[in-house]
């Protein structure tokens, strides 16, 4: 990437800044899920969590120091505290919070964040403005990943996940049978009803010959229509279940920022490679949410436990609706099942170990997929003993697959998994 090092500020400076490679520059901090901001006795919901504006500046100003694309004196004054003159540290800190308030302003306007109107009672121009009124706004205004700005994310993590894999283009979810498609990929049949005509011009006539002859004009029968085949493609609903219980940002490691960033690539892949596929994600917590694919950036971790069954019952009533020919359900967790939703509407919750009451619930739950012929795929964060008998008990009985992967290697598990379409019907 090359960056311009400017002398001096200029009235067009943020407008010059490339809003797509700072948002690629800020996607750790605009997808952090409250690993830094909540101690693991503390309350998910009490916590800042930096998504306030000023908190957005910051990262904003370290991106920009990072990437060299501010002035000298910016520069100078960053570092030593004073260019040597008062009245031009004045100019330059005006002109410095200028740069970061407009170029804020413009991630607004252009749709890659959003700010609710309840705190921005001044429009986005109180968020430009440089005045201490704004700067004092600035502490306590949140923001949001829009929509546009968690699909740029995730088209950028999907981009980095197929660079590791070596892959430079994706195509549809190949299976073993064949159909007669556009794309000839073996050799021709007879034409059978409710077959796609498209027919194979040379085989047709040399059947059309063949029986009655070269005379004109030429005899043609049903029978000696030949059709080309190709690959079957199948269309697949996958419904993307993500583990957001306390235990995802615990014992020293995020797990749930990249689990995030991994749920915002699969997302742009399907909705922008497999038009025929449809996406949906359920959160599991205490208790189990869907969400739009629009709100995946801004979730946070929380509540504490983890309702795998919850999750698998709600995933199955969603999947229920849908219409194409596969259906799976892709599990990331870090956890064995410890909460479940009992028939009166209250949780019941054992953290000390594994429950025979959740546990026989959550294999119910398994076994109603199985049942209803949706796949469960599981990507597990974590390796104690527990944990693997439970995952491995999950593969047997709805006979899907498991993997046991770590934060770094979790994306090219999964999008290795969904490319390879081993989830195609055989």
């Amino acid at each position: 990437m090359r960056y311009t090092t400017y002398a001096r500020y200029l009235e067009g400076l943020a407008g010059q800044v490339n809003l797509q490679s700072l948002l690629d520059q800020l996607g750790d901090f605009l997808l952090q899920s409250g690993f830094d901001g909540v101690p693991w006795w503390g309350d998910p919901g009490d916590a800042d969590n930096g998504r306030t504006v000023e908190d957005l500046r910051e990262a904003i100003l370290r991106a920009l120091m990072e990437s060299g694309q501010l002035t000298p004196e910016m520069l100078q004054l960053l570092s030593e505290g004073s260019t040597g003159d008062e009245e031009r540290d004045a100019a330059v800190t005006r002109d410095l919070a200028e740069l970061l308030d407009r170029i804020v302003g413009r991630l607004v306007d252009e749709g890659y964040l959003s700010i609710p109107a309840s705190q921005s009672a001044g429009g986005p121009g109180t968020i430009r403005d440089a005045g201490g009124t704004a700067r004092d706004a600035a502490r306590t205004v949140r923001f949001d990943v829009s929509e546009k700005g968690a699909d740029f994310l995730g088209y950028r993590s999907l981009k980095a996940l197929l660079g590791a894999l070596g892959r430079s283009a994706v195509g549809a979810h190949e299976t073993s049978d064949l159909s007669t498609g556009i794309e000839a990929e073996a050799a021709s049949r007879p034409f059978e009803f409710g077959d796609v005509l498209n027919l194979d011009v040379a085989a047709t006539l040399t059947n059309a010959i063949s029986r009655h002859g070269l005379a004109f004009p030429l005899e043609l029968d049903h029978r000696d229509l030949m059709v080309t085949q190709s690959a079957y493609r199948s269309s697949a609903a996958t419904v993307l279940m993500l583990d957001c219980s306390h235990s995802m940002i615990l014992y020293g490691e995020d797990r749930f920022t990249p689990a995030k960033r991994v749920a915002l690539a699969l997302t742009h892949l399907i909705r922008t490679h497999f038009p025929g596929d449809s996406i949906r994600v359920v959160l599991f917590h205490d208790g189990a949410q869907e969400i739009p694919l629009g709100a995946l950036a801004n979730v946070q971790v929380g509540p504490y436990h983890t309702n795998t069954a919850g999750g698998l019952a709600l995933a199955r009533r969603i999947l229920a609706s849908q219409r194409q020919e596969m259906q799976q359900i892709i599990m990331i967790t870090d956890g064995k099942p410890t909460a479940l939703t009992m028939p009166d509407g209250r949780t019941y919750i054992n953290s000390g170990g594994p429950d025979p009451a959740i546990l026989k619930a959550t294999y119910r739950e398994v076994s109603a997929c199985r049942r209803s012929g949706i796949m469960i795929n599981t990507f597990m964060l974590a390796r104690e003993a527990q944990l693997v008998e439970f995952v491995k008990q999950v593969s047997r009985i709805c006979r899907g697959k498991a993997y046991f992967a770590n934060p770094v290697t979790l994306g090219e598990f999964l999008l290795m998994d969904f490319l390879k379409g081993k989830t195609s019907r055989g």
